[in-house]
């Protein structure tokens, strides 16, 4: 068994997969033979891992500059990309750099390069202008989500970044969308096309709610009610529509988080933290969530207001029945309301009034104690089962950041919790504790 093999079971091993899908076979071996590799496939195939292996296969050990960029649209998606980087355990380091995020941590984490550097453009971009690091070994340039990068106006930034990068001998783009128009700065010449936009056997449902209402609040509550405790997504197009929304379940006793692009950073991550470890079962969101993210799967999303764009109608209905799951989208139309020509043939139905979901099983801790402090996983669950006297089965995820760490633990305990382990000792660190 070759090294390469050998450690890419590994890291499938780290990261509980037991064997790699189609669309990321072909991936490897099209990025592996090829200089310019084009990769389309549906949100939620598991693009990032199709990326990531060939990338990691190709660095140099004894390289002690940025080997590989990888440039993406949001920064929820560049602090998901470190993630699984992390998670792989490949022994090369990798750090997100974008917006919202402090310089200064920035320039910390570039006195040791990482091997892999994952950004949003306009802060490589910010990056390259003030000469902060070394581009003379980086030979490989990531794109994910490439499409999504031009509409939200990246395009310039993205020219510069590739304009200063001399030795690039490999370019990967990503996409989710078949009508990719790339243009030619990138430099892509022949590509290889790994194409499984139309591979993906669909399981979703769509269905178009008749709303009485013309604000449609009534029947947004009833669906959701009608749903119960199942994870889903609200989809709107406006912040202040998001607003609207939450007062109104708020009113109803309905425990929901918000994420929209102009929410603080640390807000929009607990959003999906607390989303992820299932404290908010119902997320409202713009588009920013229809791609990107990294959340669990989803049982259904709702169209509260309609989406502009056939595309952006595509994005948002692939955050569930994924990976040939089921689910189901919802559009919520107004009986007087006529819908553009892609939302037109759907079967419409009414929802009634159900019981109010009970509220979830589980509460989030903040903990302020995370990897650069020696903290793990494994520390954090054995002082929750020793001084919190929790059982295996009221701890749920545990998500271990560079400063902190957050925990989801049943809400019945966390009153108890947070009064118990608040300024305890956690190897060797006094650790604040509350709930978020």
């Amino acid at each position: 068994m070759s090294g390469a093999i050998r450690n890419q079971k590994n890291i499938l091993a780290k990261l509980k997969i037991e064997s790699l899908n189609k669309m990321q076979e072909e991936a490897h071996a099209a990025i592996h033979s090829n200089s310019s590799t084009v990769l389309l496939s549906p949100t939620g195939t598991g693009k990032t891992l199709a990326f990531l292996l060939p990338v990691v296969a190709q660095l140099n050990p004894k390289c002690t500059n940025i080997q590989a960029l990888i440039l993406v649209p949001s920064r929820e998606l560049a602090i998901q990309i470190e993630q699984v980087i992390r998670e792989m355990g490949s022994g090369y380091k990798a750090n997100a750099f974008y917006g919202g995020r402090g310089f200064t941590k920035d320039r910390i984490d570039l006195n040791h390069p990482p091997a892999i550097l994952i950004g949003t453009p306009g802060r490589i971009a910010d990056h390259l202008r003030r000469d902060t690091f070394v581009t003379d070994n980086i030979s490989t340039i990531v794109l994910d989500e490439f499409d999504k990068s031009l509409e939200v106006g990246f395009e310039a930034d993205m020219r510069d970044i590739i304009d200063n990068l001399p030795n690039l001998s490999k370019r990967i783009l990503t996409s989710a969308t078949e009508k990719v128009q790339i243009p030619e700065f990138v430099g892509i010449n022949n590509p290889a096309y790994v194409d499984y936009l139309d591979h993906q056997t669909s399981q979703l449902s769509i269905k178009t709610v008749v709303s009485p209402d013309k604000d449609k609040l009534q029947t947004l509550l009833n669906i959701i009610c009608f749903k119960g405790d199942k994870p889903g997504i609200v989809f709107c197009n406006f912040r202040d529509t998001i607003q609207q929304v939450s007062d109104f379940l708020n009113e109803h006793g309905i425990a929901h988080g918000c994420f929209y692009g102009t929410m603080e950073q640390q807000d929009r991550e607990r959003a999906l933290i607390k989303f992820r470890n299932s404290s908010h079962q119902l997320l409202l969101s713009t588009d920013l969530a229809a791609r990107g993210i990294d959340v669990p799967e989803l049982d259904f999303i709702i169209h509260y207001e309609l989406p502009p764009k056939e595309h952006e109608f595509t994005h948002r209905n692939g955050r569930t029945a994924r990976m040939n799951s089921q689910g189901t989208a919802y559009i919520i139309k107004w009986e007087k309301e006529s819908l553009p020509p892609f939302l037109a043939n759907y079967p419409e139905e009414y929802i009634h009034q159900a019981d109010v979901p009970y509220g979830s099983l589980w509460s989030t801790l903040f903990i302020s104690g995370g990897r650069k402090d020696k903290i793990s996983k494994g520390d954090i669950a054995g002082i929750l089962y020793k001084q919190g006297n929790l059982t295996n089965d009221q701890i749920g995820v545990i998500e271990l950041k560079t400063d902190c760490a957050f925990v989801a633990v049943h809400s019945t305990e966390i009153d108890r919790l947070v009064k118990t382990l608040n300024n305890v000792r956690l190897k060797n660190k006094k650790v604040r504790v509350y709930q978020i």
